[in-house]
C-alpha cells in the first residue's frame, strides 16, 4: 500500500501537472486513480469522446445513498505571458503562501479532498463521502454535466455537494448563471476610401458591442429585484473581454471575431438573454446584407452556466455552517457547476480555501492558513461522517 500522502504533498503532486483547458488533463487523472486504487478505493471515468479529456468520481465508507460529494476541477488556465516569479508548476513557500498555477483555483481544493476520501476510507465511515474531479471548468463548465450524468448508474446517489471554488471558506448559497457566445462577423473588403461600398465587419461588430454597453447602463438603472439585490452588481451584465479582425488599416475588415458573455442574476432567464442577443445581431446583420448580400454573422454557444439557487433550509449550506459556524450570507458574481449538480437533484453549496482575487493571476496563490483552514473543515467533515 502506497503512504498516505498529507494534503501539501498531493497539491505539490497536482500542480505539478500542467492541466491548462487547452491541453489534455489525463496524466493527472491517471496519477488519481492509481493513488486512490493503492488505498484499496476504485474509481470511475468519463472519458470525453473527442478530446483527450477524463473526469474522475470516486466512492468512499458504505455503499449507499446520501454521500456528501466534494466537487472539484482539475484543469486551469494558461500561464502565457504572466510575469511568474517562479515556475507556475511547482509550489513554492514564501511569506506565508503557497504560490503555483492552481493552488487558489483550485487543486488546493482537490487535494483536499483526495485527502478527505482516503482518509474517509480508512477510518471506516458510516456516512459515504465522494470526490468529482472534472475537466473544462475554466472554459464554460462544460465538463461537469457529462461527468454528473456518468456518475448517477456508477455510484449511490449523492445528497448534497461541496463545490471547492475559493470562498475563503465561507458558504457560498448563490451565484449567478451565466451563457457567451462566439460571434465571427464576415464583412466585404474595399479600399477604406470607399468604404461606402463594403462592408467593415469590425465596424459592425461594434454595434454588438455597443448593444452590450446600452443593457449594461439600462440594467444598472433598473430597480433590482430582491434577488438580485444579493449580487454584486446586483444586475445582469453583458461583457466582450477579447477582439480581434482586419488586415490593415486601409481595408475595410472582412472578419472579426470576439465572445459575448452575459452573467445573468437568479431569477431572470439566462435563455431570454442569449435570444434577445440573437435578435440584435439579427437586425445588424440584415443592416450588412442591404450593402452586400453575401455579408453574415455566424454565432456559436460558448458555454450555459446555470445559476445557483438559494435552497430554503437547503441540506448543503446547512452541513457546511455546522462545520465552519459561518452563518453570513454570500453570494458571489461569478460561476461555478454548483448550479449544475443542483439541476441534477443535488443539494449544493459553495465552499473552498483561497481568496478567488487570487484565481488566474501571475503568481497565483493560497494563503497557508486558508490551506490550513481548508484541512481543518476536512477533519470537521471526517467527525460527522463517522
Amino acid at each position: 500500500m502506497t503512504a498516505r500522502m498529507t494534503p501539501f504533498e498531493l497539491m505539490e503532486k497536482l500542480v505539478s501537472f500542467p492541466t491548462v483547458s487547452r491541453d489534455t488533463n489525463i496524466p493527472l487523472i491517471d496519477w488519481v486513480a492509481e493513488y486512490l486504487e493503492s488505498h484499496g478505493i476504485a474509481s470511475h471515468r468519463y472519458i470525453h469522446p473527442d478530446q483527450p479529456k477524463h473526469a474522475l468520481f470516486a466512492h468512499a465508507g458504505p455503499w449507499e445513498e446520501g454521500a456528501v460529494v466534494l466537487s472539484g476541477h482539475t484543469d486551469v488556465v494558461p500561464v502565457d505571458g504572466q510575469p511568474w516569479d517562479s515556475d507556475p508548476f511547482t509550489v513554492v513557500e514564501r511569506d506565508g503562501r503557497y504560490y503555483g498555477r492552481g493552488c487558489c483555483d483550485m487543486k488546493g481544493f482537490d487535494a483536499l479532498a483526495i485527502w478527505a476520501l482516503v482518509e474517509a476510507h480508512h477510518a471506516g465511515v458510516q456516512r459515504p463521502l465522494q470526490i468529482a474531479l472534472s475537466f473544462d471548468e475554466e472554459i464554460g463548465c462544460t465538463g461537469a454535466p457529462p461527468m454528473i450524468e456518468a456518475m448517477q448508474p456508477v455510484l449511490p446517489k449523492g445528497a448534497l455537494v461541496i463545490v471547492g471554488e475559493p470562498s475563503t471558506m465561507q458558504a457560498v448559497t448563490g451565484h449567478k448563471g451565466g451563457t457567451g457566445f462566439n460571434t465571427h462577423v464576415v464583412g466585404f473588403e474595399v479600399h477604406s476610401s470607399l468604404l461606402h461600398t463594403g462592408v467593415n465587419a469590425i465596424m459592425a461588430g461594434a454595434k454588438l458591442i455597443e448593444w452590450a454597453n446600452e443593457v449594461n447602463t439600462e440594467n444598472m438603472a433598473r430597480k433590482p429585484s430582491d434577488l438580485a439585490a444579493m449580487f454584486n452588481p446586483p444586475f445582469t451584465t453583458a461583457h466582450v473581454g477579447v477582439i480581434s479582425g482586419g488586415t490593415a488599416h486601409n481595408i475595410t475588415a472582412k472578419d472579426c471575431h470576439f465572445a459575448m458573455d452575459f452573467r445573468v442574476v437568479p431569477g431572470e432567464d439566462k435563455d431570454a438573454w442569449g435570444t434577445a442577443y440573437l435578435e440584435k445581431v439579427r437586425e445588424v446583420e440584415q443592416q450588412m446584407q442591404e450593402v452586400v448580400p453575401e455579408t453574415y454573422i455566424e454565432i456559436t454557444p460558448r458555454f450555459d452556466v446555470p445559476a445557483l439557487q438559494p435552497e430554503k433550509d437547503g441540506l448543503a449550506e446547512t452541513f457546511v455552517r455546522q462545520i465552519t459556524g459561518d452563518n453570513a450570507s454570500h453570494k458571489v458574481s461569478y460561476g461555478t457547476e454548483a448550479g449544475q449538480f443542483q439541476e441534477a437533484g443535488y443539494s449544493a453549496v459553495v465552499c473552498g480555501p483561497g481568496d478567488i482575487a487570487q484565481a488566474h493571476q501571475p503568481n497565483e496563490y493560497i494563503e497557508v492558513t486558508q490551506f490550513e483552514a481548508g484541512h481543518q473543515f476536512m477533519r470537521d467533515l471526517l467527525e460527522r461522517l463517522k
